[in-house]
């Protein structure tokens, strides 16, 4: 074997160690020698950038103390072309001339003599591993990956590619303090796991009342099917779902229900087929010292991927250019940040050092915060945060909306168990908040459902039994009532207005999970919907739930919520979440003659306190008068 040869194999080697091991026919390559140069074009932004109406692009990477650079691609055959290094060191670019606005090309970056890697601000990427299981249906005329050019994902870029014209582009979206959003997976939301098939389902959650969906990542992740928390690529839509204009339509389509789109985003961390983590790769495939975006370890004990050092400028730049490029290209109307915890580097092993106020984390999310505003002075900051209540204060005070889980009490409460059955987790002052934005929420992708738990678990006492269907969907038409009573924006997960009860463990956590549309035909199930349509519309139609004037007991069995508004409305929610009968003396806020907004009774209150007898997981929305639905 000659010296040559053996080079070449050992590159080819490291390649493949570095790029997930993928195996696909590859042509050998050599790369010309560097030029230097003190600038690259003004016209040139990251990425692609065309020129020339087409004919000509400009390539642009930034590669900070690579040796040689080169573009490969359809257009000069896979064989190099020489990338111009600026003089700082930083930036690699050239331009390829003589390209066919009408085609789509393919092309990857030749760093080193070694690595081979997509564009990180690439739209689109072709994996060998995973396209060929994308419908048509999903993704029609999908370009077909270029077999024995090269190996490992590729980029693309397409000049010609097809317009899409915006049909509303004077969208109001809705108050934050009137906000219930429907979080949903679009995988396991329709069969077809597409944006079409989603956007046929809109006149469904419009009945339904929600004002905003929050999607599950979107954009370009490891395999197909997923949760979508495995990113790889920032500015790429994972073709799974479909296509850029189908995405469009969807945002679209949403808009002209008057529903915003929340897109949950991953810019915590990123995995192993990320270029950004391959062009600084150790052996074992892991960021290395020289990685200007990652850190070399991970800085907090719930790290999955590879943790972004968003303290680097070259990490605070590529965010801000995701941000910027989801709102103006797409139009959504805002982000949920996943594991914003996780944007620090101070250096934690357990969750509650995690948690702890972190000056330099809150500095930096009141810059990125601010940075979006300036963008859309509107757009929805929502984080996935569960830190320190005096963190979590400072990021709602300006404006952001973090999380807030009260999962595991309310299912205490649903099961019919008096342990830790207190879910005032879901109002804004527990948090210790000056204002309200707190996003309460019993259930998430990430927590187990309801129902299953009330079915599997559920206390009983004698003919009482919280296991059987028609009483755990009665109590989850309960716990409804009580979540979109508490002021300010509001979360459901998918289907849990019809009691999904398939375990979020079946399958494996995140794996596919079955679709129950056909719940809709059970009356029990059917019933819990339309309380859930009524009690999301009378949250969104009437000012008293927005009201600063509240109190609460979520401590007892019989449960209560009083909402006073400013307008002479006064609401007051009551519930037996025992198994058994239970006396309760409630405050209404005046005698009179009280209206249940649920069942179209009324009742007269000559004196306070109201002594009432509720049955096992009986329930009542009164108010003074009638609310809007």
């Amino acid at each position: 074997m000659n010296k040559n040869f053996s080079l070449t194999l050992i590159s080819f080697l490291l390649f493949l160690n570095v790029a997930c091991k993928k195996n696909s026919a590859a042509r050998e390559v050599s790369a010309p020698a560097t030029t230097i140069s003190t600038g690259i074009p003004s016209a040139a932004g990251d990425g692609v950038t065309f020129i020339n109406s087409g004919k000509s692009a400009i390539f642009n990477l930034y590669a900070p103390g690579k040796t040689s650079v080169s573009v490969i691609g359809e257009f000069n055959n896979w064989q190099p072309t020489a990338m111009v290094k600026t003089t700082d060191g930083n930036r690699w670019w050239v331009q390829i001339n003589n390209l066919d606005p009408a085609k789509e090309y393919a092309y990857q970056y030749f760093i080193d003599n070694s690595i081979k890697v997509a564009d990180p601000y690439t739209e689109k990427v072709l994996d060998p591993d995973n396209d060929k299981y994308i419908t048509a249906d999903t993704y029609p005329n999908l370009k077909a990956y270029p077999a024995g050019a090269t190996t490992g994902i590729v980029s693309t870029m397409f000049y010609a590619q097809p317009s899409y014209t915006w049909q509303n582009t004077s969208f109001t979206r809705p108050d934050p303090k009137n906000l219930v959003v429907y979080e949903l997976h679009v995988r396991d939301f329709v069969a077809a796991h597409n944006y079409q098939t989603v956007k046929d389902s809109l006149t469904y959650l419009a009945n339904l009342g929600v004002n905003a969906i929050e999607l599950m990542p979107v954009n370009e992740f490891e395999g197909n099917s997923s949760w979508g928390y495995n990113t790889n690529f920032g500015f790429a839509l994972d073709k799974y779902y479909g296509t850029k204009n189908a995405y469009k339509a969807f945002v679209d389509a949403c808009h002209a229900k008057g529903i915003a789109v929340i897109q949950d985003i991953v810019l915590e961390d990123q995995f192993g087929s990320s270029p950004m983590v391959q062009m600084y790769a150790t052996s074992s495939g892991s960021p290395s010292v020289s990685n200007p975006w990652f850190d070399a370890q991970n800085m907090h004990p719930y790290a999955v991927g590879y943790q972004l050092n968003h303290q680097s400028a070259a990490t605070q730049y590529y965010t801000k250019n995701v941000m910027k490029y989801w709102i103006q290209e797409y139009h959504i109307d805002g982000f949920r940040f996943d594991q914003s915890k996780g944007f620090t580097q101070t250096n934690s092993t357990t969750d509650a050092a995690w948690s702890a106020y972190d000056a330099s984390r809150v500095a930096l999310w009141k810059t990125y915060n601010s940075y979006m505003k300036s963008l859309d002075p509107g757009v929805y900051v929502v984080l996935e945060h569960f830190a320190v209540n005096q963190e979590e204060a400072e990021l709602a005070a300006q404006g952001m909306m973090p999380w807030a889980n009260a999962n595991y009490n309310a299912n205490q409460a649903t099961m019919g168990y008096n342990t830790d059955w207190n879910f005032q987790w879901i109002f804004y002052d527990q948090h210790g908040f000056a204002n309200d934005n707190a996003m309460g929420y019993f259930e998430s992708h990430d927590e187990e459902r309801l129902q299953f738990k009330n079915g599997s678990y559920g206390n009983s006492s004698g003919s009482y039994n919280v296991k059987t269907l028609a009483t755990g969907l009665a109590r989850e038409e309960m716990a409804a009532a009580f979540l979109f009573s508490a002021p300010r924006p509001k979360m459901l997960w998918q289907f849990g207005e019809l009691g999904y009860d398939i375990s979020i463990d079946q399958n494996g956590r995140t794996g596919e999970k079955p679709i129950h549309w056909d719940y809709l035909n059970d009356a029990n199930r059917k019933h819990l919907h339309d309380v859930y349509a009524m009690m999301i519309k009378m949250k969104t139609k009437n000012a008293v739930f927005t009201t600063t004037n509240f109190k609460y007991d979520l401590a007892n069995a019989i449960k209560t919520v009083q909402l006073n508004g400013t307008d002479g409305v006064h609401v007051e929610v009551v519930g037996n979440f025992d198994v058994v009968a239970q006396t309760g003396n409630i405050s209404f806020p005046a005698v009179g003659t009280w209206y249940d907004n649920i069942s179209g009774k009324s009742i007269s209150v000559t004196s306070l306190p109201y002594s009432m007898v509720l049955a096992p997981g009986e329930y009542h929305v009164y108010s003074n008068s009638a609310l809007k639905q």
